[in-house]
């Protein structure tokens, strides 16, 4: 059950041509693929590019009528590995996941495809997950591009631009038998627009015909000889092939006058903020129209020394765009310039931040100051001219506190983590290494439980130097996901080779959760295309870990902390695992909010439990909340003038998962949670009782207000 679905957008799918197409930019992605004939996708969900393979999955009706095969894959490299398929077969086919974390996964299937190259074209559409709104490491795709010799695309965000990279991108890699990476940065992924579309395309071969008539050629392994005449292909053959491409079919653009004595240099991914800040300074009109010359780089690699010398004849300075670090595409352009002996003033990092995203008031004080230096007959009077009565902006970091990432409420891994603190309290701090996945969050307040996190997958693998015995065990925390992402052979193998004695937590929530809540293998849902419903534990079982604890409902705080003791202090050898499962409260909630909505309607009886606090009893300490941490604990400030500190309350965002109770009856805090069920469409004796008992409460309020009355305010 993925975040959200795609089955209404997916008729759009089917436009052709003399139609028009408006949504988004990961479904005009996938249309871009269906208009250029692909033979198969693949791919492994993650933001910014996990809708892409939601709507391929709810798209898989549409692909098999065209002959397409879909996978959604087990990780990234398992989908960098269905490339294979173009190698030697004449068959464009396009894989997706999350950059640079996917590309790094994918990196060894990616690296192997780059030397042999390919037949057909094979395009690697990389969600970029870079700036402000990333979930990963900051890092960029750009220098695995140079390292394997990918051929690299940053199109303009805009849907017209990114459709065009679509199909410039296979043709690019069928002109120069090279893999293409098409980078879509997290804007460009959501921006909303519209494109002509055109007929869907059968694939030329399919895989099933590929079948009928298998091909091999040994000079595609990659082994010796044939890698070394691989890198030599590149050099003499694939990359001036690219070159010759780009160069003929205009992939870069040029905007703006041809004479003057500045110009910009940018990635495609940029243009937007590029106009914006141009725009704001008067250098250009809402349509785009620049006064300032724009050499638009859709390829971003390989760069092309002809093209950008052309760009840079008769100016004095050029300003290079380039978002992260290093600065690879502006080290090259100096070289270009250097090698050609030329006087232009190459500019970039330094007027530009070396680090960070380039927001819009960064694009637009960087090129401000550019031109205030380069060319200040450009600006107007108003901008050249300092402004010394400009209001400084205070650094509100200083003073704004942080928000990072948290569960959400009724989460079930947070009374993993309110168990875990209890047993720390009986055993001391744990070394504790923590994986990918939603309960990363437990490293944060109030849990602050695991410091370290090496890869999806990877959580058990990271505590591997801790398990040669110690006063305490280790103990590491992997999802579900992760487990069957990479986790099983990577964390659990190398657990079972290496006779670990450490503990691990598999946080089983049925779903790929952190990516959208799409199903995976031990998934308790019915899929029609798709097996679910594999346990975790036997998978573990099968390779040979014997101590394995299932805790069905990870929201009973006190059997969690039981469970964890038993593995922590057990004699039996070898790795203790356990499998900590309930549902991911999100997809319980997106799945059963609408039946219950549609039961009330149609009159039905219906129960939703509700927890609240009793302010008479609760002591103000706030335990609850630090053991707890749910988004619907808070504060209440009474009236009691005899209490000033607030007691906790639960506001109106509650689940009713009923956390806070256990977590409170575990750790013995305090009785003042209760549970309160909210009837629906009561039956008549319910309505009937409820009217009778509202009028004794009424009755003994009214007696005890009397009675303070009568003893002067005493109760």
């Amino acid at each position: 059950m993925a975040e959200r679905s795609f089955k209404a957008e997916v008729a759009h799918l089917r436009k052709g041509e003399g139609d028009t197409f408006t949504g988004e930019g990961i479904l005009a992605i996938t249309k871009a693929l269906l208009e250029n004939g692909v033979g198969y996708v693949g791919g492994y969900q993650g933001a910014p590019i996990s809708h892409l393979m939601d709507v391929l999955a709810d798209a898989e009706e549409l692909l098999a009528e065209l002959g397409i095969r879909f996978e959604a894959n087990a990780n990234e490299a398992a989908a960098a590995a269905m490339l294979a398929a173009s190698v030697h077969y004449p068959i464009r086919g396009a894989v997706t996941f999350k950059g640079s974390v996917g590309v790094n996964v994918a990196s060894d299937a990616l690296a192997n495809l780059a030397s042999s190259g390919v037949n057909g074209g094979a395009l690697i559409i990389v969600g970029e997950d870079y700036g402000e709104g990333s979930s990963i490491m900051q890092e960029r795709s750009h220098a695995f591009a140079m390292k394997s010799q990918f051929w690299l695309l940053d199109p303009r965000p805009n849907l017209p631009s990114i459709t065009k990279a679509v199909r410039d991108g296979f043709e690019l890699s069928e002109a120069s038998n090279t893999p293409v990476m098409l980078m879509v940065r997290i804007r460009s992924c959501h921006v909303t627009g519209s494109f002509a579309t055109r007929d869907n395309q059968r694939p030329k071969l399919t895989v099933r015909d590929a079948l009928s008539n298998p091909q091999s050629d040994f000079a595609r392994v990659v082994l010796p000889p044939m890698s070394y005449a691989h890198e030599q292909d590149k050099i003499r053959n694939r990359w001036p092939n690219a070159e010759k491409f780009i160069r003929e079919r205009g992939l870069n653009e040029v905007f703006g006058p041809r004479a003057a004595p500045v110009g910009l240099v940018l990635q495609g991914g940029m243009y937007n903020g590029v106009i914006r800040a141009l725009q704001r300074l008067g250098l250009a009109d809402i349509w785009g129209n620049t006064q300032v010359p724009l050499y638009v780089l859709n390829v971003t690699y390989p760069l092309l020394a002809s093209e950008f010398l052309e760009f840079c004849d008769g100016k004095d300075q050029v300003l290079v765009i380039e978002e992260g670090q290093p600065e690879f595409i502006e080290q090259q352009l100096t070289t270009f310039l250097y090698r050609a002996g030329s006087t232009v003033k190459l500019r970039g990092k330094g007027i530009l931040p070396m680090a960070g995203e380039y927001t819009g008031q960064v694009m637009l004080d960087g090129i401000t100051a550019f031109l205030k230096e380069a060319a200040p007959q450009m600006l107007p009077a108003l901008v050249r001219a300092p402004n010394e009565d400009k209001p400084q902006i205070p650094d509100l970091s200083k003073t704004v506190p942080i928000r990072p990432p948290g569960f959400c409420t009724g989460c079930p891994e947070r009374p993993i983590f309110a168990a875990m603190k209890l047993v720390q309290k009986e055993t001391g701090k744990l070394q504790i290494s923590a994986d990918i996945g939603c309960h990363l969050f437990a490293a944060l307040p109030p849990f602050e439980i695991g410091g370290a996190t090496m890869g999806y997958g990877l959580g058990p693998a990271a505590n591997a130097a801790f398990d040669g015995g110690g006063e305490r065990r280790p103990v590491s925390i992997i999802g579900d996901g992760g487990f069957w992402h990479n986790g099983l052979s990577s964390s659990f193998t190398n657990m079972a080779f290496n006779k670990s004695d450490g503990v691990a937590v598999i946080v089983d929530n049925y779903y790929s959760a952190a990516t959208g809540g799409q199903d995976i293998m031990s998934s308790r849902a019915d899929n029609p295309t798709k097996a679910t419903k594999h346990p975790i534990s036997k998978a573990l079982k099968g390779i040979g870990i014997d101590w394995v604890r299932e805790v069905d409902r990870t929201y009973d705080v006190g059997r969690m902390r039981d469970v964890l003791r038993e593995a922590l202090t057990t004699d039996a050898p070898g790795p203790k695992v356990i499998v900590a499962s309930s549902e991911c409260m999100l997809n319980k909630q997106r799945r059963e909010k609408p039946l219950t909505q549609k039961a009330i309607k149609e009159g039905r009886r219906v129960e939703a439990p509700r927890f609240g606090v009793d302010e008479d009893i609760c002591t103000g300490d706030h335990a609850c909340i630090r053991l707890s941490g749910c988004p619907s604990l808070s504060l209440k400030k009474l009236d009691d003038p005899l209490r000033d500190d607030p007691v906790a309350s639960i506001d109106q965002s509650c689940v009713g998962c009923g956390n806070c109770g256990e977590v409170a009856d575990a750790a013995v805090l305090c009785p003042s949670f209760y549970r309160a069920d909210v009837v629906h469409n009561p039956t008549g004796w319910e309505a009937r009782m409820a009217a009778f008992r509202a009028r004794v409460i009424s009755w003994l309020q009214s007696r005890r207000a009397g009675r303070r009355l009568t003893f002067g305010g005493a109760p």
